[in-house]
């Protein structure tokens, strides 16, 4: 939480804060702050109503928000929800944390910021999901764009650490990595690598060797041309 500011937390809880205190808030005004917090440009009000109550009629869906925005559109003396017309945004006084650790998460992956000395707490912000257990259908687009997003990060942060010599840290982030997707290729290719830079070339076959069987049992598939030359050439070193 930041203290003298309206702060919403939407990674791995829900909690809406002013001046470092905790707000409650009904559920529907919950879902409202979430979706406006993950739609900058705004949201109109009979989007809104129908993404955030899909099963109501539209009458009861518009009294829902209209619910909704009654007890969530102002907090103290911070307006929270900028209503013009039929459209609203979250208010620019409130401070998001998801917004703050993707324009990290894309800085680190285009390595345009340079690793904290202590890289576990920054690890540990990216292994939080969007809004665990919201069965919400409006957010399945907005947890893969995240997902993508931190992804990109660990594998870059795994790779830098790696040229810097701290194995340990690289593999943390590249299994990180593997721990929110794992199918993805590119972090076991990480891993392996990370094992061959330590002269590891037992835990880097082991680990093909994993994610292999891993394909054929979930896609039934192989391993990319790609991965396959990088372990003949460690098979053959």
């Amino acid at each position: 939480m930041i203290a003298n500011s309206a702060y919403l937390q939407l990674l791995r809880v829900f909690e809406f804060a002013y001046d470092g205190s905790r707000i409650p808030l009904p559920l529907g005004s919950q879902r409202l702050l979430a979706l406006l917090a993950l739609n900058p440009r705004g949201v109109h009000r009979g989007a809104a109503a129908e993404q955030l109550w899909p099963d109501c009629t539209p009458s009861r869906a518009a009294a829902n928000l209209r619910s909704a925005l009654c007890r969530g559109r102002r907090t103290r003396s911070v307006t929270v929800i900028d209503s013009s017309g039929h459209r609203l945004r979250l208010s620019p006084a409130v401070d998001v944390d998801l917004h703050a650790l993707r324009a990290a998460a894309q800085q680190h992956s285009a390595r345009q910021r340079p690793l904290p000395a202590d890289c576990d707490p920054l690890v540990g912000e990216l292994d939080q999901e969007l809004l665990p257990g919201w069965p919400d259908e409006w957010l399945s687009l907005e947890r893969q764009r995240w997902d993508q997003a931190r992804l990109h990060a660990l594998e870059s942060i795994a790779q830098q650490l790696q040229e810097a010599g701290a194995y340990l840290l690289a593999l943390q982030a590249a299994m990180t990595a593997i721990d929110i997707d794992p199918i993805r290729e590119s972090a076991h290719r990480i891993v392996i690598e990370i094992h061959s830079a330590e002269g590891n070339t037992a835990c880097a076959l082991k680990h093909y060797q994993s994610y292999r069987e891993l394909l054929r049992q979930e896609l039934e598939t192989l391993p990319s041309p790609h991965m396959t030359r990088l372990v003949e050439e460690l098979s053959s070193a």
